[in-house]
C-alpha cells in the first residue's frame, strides 16, 4: 500500500483536493477551496515529475497566495450588489401597513402585505383601519408610526 502510494502520490493530492471540497460545501467559507486549489496545484506537480517535498512547497506558496489574493476578490464580488437591495425583514421597514387591532406602545396587530404581524407604536394609540409605517423591526413585532394623514390619539 505505502510502496503504491509512493509511486503514486497524485492519489493523496486528489483525496485532499475532495476532502477540501467537501468541507468547503459544509462551510461555505471559500477558505477550503482555495486549499483545495492548492492541492490540485500539488496535484499537476505530481504529474509534473516534481519530487514530493516541491509539491508540499508548491501546494503551500499555491494556498497561500489563493487565500491572500484570490479569497478576498471572490468574496467582494459575492456581496456584490446595490446597497438599496434588501432582503427579509429590512425589506419591511418603510412599508405602509393597515392597523387591525388597535395598536398602542406595548401592542396590538397590523397587516403589512399580506402577513399579520404584532406591533406596538412610537406615536400614540392608533385605531384599526389607519395606514402607518414600519420604522423598525424588534424581533417579531413591527414598530410603526403614524403617517401624516393619519392622527394618533
Amino acid at each position: 500500500m505505502f510502496e503504491w502510494l509512493g509511486e503514486n502520490w497524485w492519489a493523496l493530492w486528489l483525496t485532499v483536493f475532495l476532502a477540501f471540497a467537501v468541507v468547503e460545501m459544509l462551510t461555505l467559507d471559500l477558505f477550503f477551496i482555495m486549499l483545495g486549489g492548492g492541492a490540485l496545484a500539488g496535484l499537476i506537480a505530481d504529474f509534473a515529475g516534481a519530487d514530493f517535498w516541491l509539491q508540499i512547497v508548491i501546494f503551500s506558496v499555491v494556498s497561500l497566495l489563493m487565500i491572500a489574493f484570490v479569497r478576498p476578490v471572490a468574496l467582494k464580488h459575492l456581496r456584490k450588489g446595490p446597497a438599496e437591495q434588501r432582503t427579509n425583514i429590512d425589506r419591511l421597514i418603510g412599508q405602509s401597513a393597515v392597523v387591525i387591532e388597535a395598536v398602542n406602545g406595548t401592542s396590538g396587530l397590523v397587516k403589512i402585505g399580506g402577513d399579520v404581524w404584532t406591533a406596538r407604536s412610537t406615536s400614540g394609540t392608533l385605531d384599526a383601519g389607519a395606514t402607518v409605517q414600519v420604522t423598525k423591526i424588534d424581533g417579531a413585532t413591527a414598530v410603526v408610526a403614524s403617517t401624516a394623514g393619519d392622527s394618533p390619539h
